[in-house]
Order: structure tokens, then sequence, then C-alpha cells
């Protein structure tokens, strides 16, 4: 019986002329990265939300006699700095279509973001504790501005979830160099 068998022919791999190391491919820029649009659009809502918390807070009288509004008072200052100034380099890169693709860079914008991230979230579940504490523990909410303290923890909560996708997205960057 004569049947015809099928046949692999292997295939061999093309020469490299660089000594066996392919030269490595880079990742294109994914929205949210520093220098591109999503990266300033989450850049302009961290500052929107921060400098919405820090004004609420700010304008109540009473914020000063609690460590933990001070705390939020300052953390969504700093926050609304930082995100101020990245914010100035994304429209620059922008503008002058540069990647901000470097080591440096991108490792100074991770942990700048995992810093003012940091502080943010802790100063916002600070405040939430003492404004639950006011509202349902103390039952004192009719002395106090507990709608102004509640606000002002909710925006600094936006600002730190605004700000996560900036510092996750430069520390993946950084991590698969």
């Amino acid at each position: 019986m004569n049947v015809s068998h099928a046949s692999v022919h292997p295939v061999e791999d093309p020469p490299t002329t660089d000594g066996g190391n392919a030269p490595r491919v880079r990742m294109k820029d994914i929205q949210g990265m520093p220098g591109t649009p999503g990266g300033l659009t989450l850049r302009i809502c961290q500052l929107i939300f921060a400098v919405a918390a820090l004004c609420v807070m700010a304008t109540t009288s009473d914020f000063p006699s609690v460590t933990a509004f001070c705390f939020l008072v300052a953390a969504a200052g700093l926050q609304s700095l930082w995100s101020l100034s990245l914010a100035i380099v994304d429209i620059y890169a922008l503008l002058v279509m540069r990647s901000l693709q470097n080591n440096r860079i991108v490792s100074l914008f991770a942990v700048g973001d995992g810093i003012t991230s940091t502080l943010t979230f802790a100063a916002a579940c600070a405040s939430a504790g003492i404004t639950v504490l006011i509202d349902n523990d103390l039952q004192s909410c009719y002395q106090n501005h507990c709608v102004q303290f509640e606000t002002a923890t909710a925006m600094a909560f936006i600002s730190w979830f605004t700000a996560l996708p900036s510092f996750l997205l430069n520390f993946w960057s950084l991590a698969s160099r």
C-alpha cells in the first residue's frame, strides 16, 4: 500500500549579525504613562481633586484643631504641586512630540507618584476616621462642619484614585526594563 505521509520540514532560525543578541523591542506608549494624552488627563484630574480637597478643608474655620485635617491639607497641597508640575511636563512633551520614557525620568515619576499617592491616601483615611468619629460616635455634627469635612475627604480619595494609575503605570514601565 502506497500512502503518502505528511512530513515536517524544519526551518532554521535566520542568523543574527550581533552575536546572538536580538534587539530589544520597545513597548509603545500606553495611555496614562507620562507624555501621553491619557497621562495628562490623569494629572489634570489629580490636580482638580487635590485642589478641591485643599480648598474645601481650608475654608472651614476649625480644621487646624484636628491633626488629621491638617495632614489632609498638607498632603493635598503636595499632591497639587506635584500634579501641576508633571502636567506642565506632559504638556511640553506633547507639544514637542517627545517621549518621556527615559529611565531616570520614569524612576523619578514613579518615586514621586508613590510618595504623593501614599501621603494622600493616608491623609484621606485619617480624615475619614475623624469624620466618622465626629458624625457617628460623638453625634456632634451640628456643631462642626461635617459636610465640608466629608467633601474634602471624598475629594482626597478621588485624587488618590486618579494618582494610583499614574504610579502603577510608571512603576510597571520601570520594572519591565
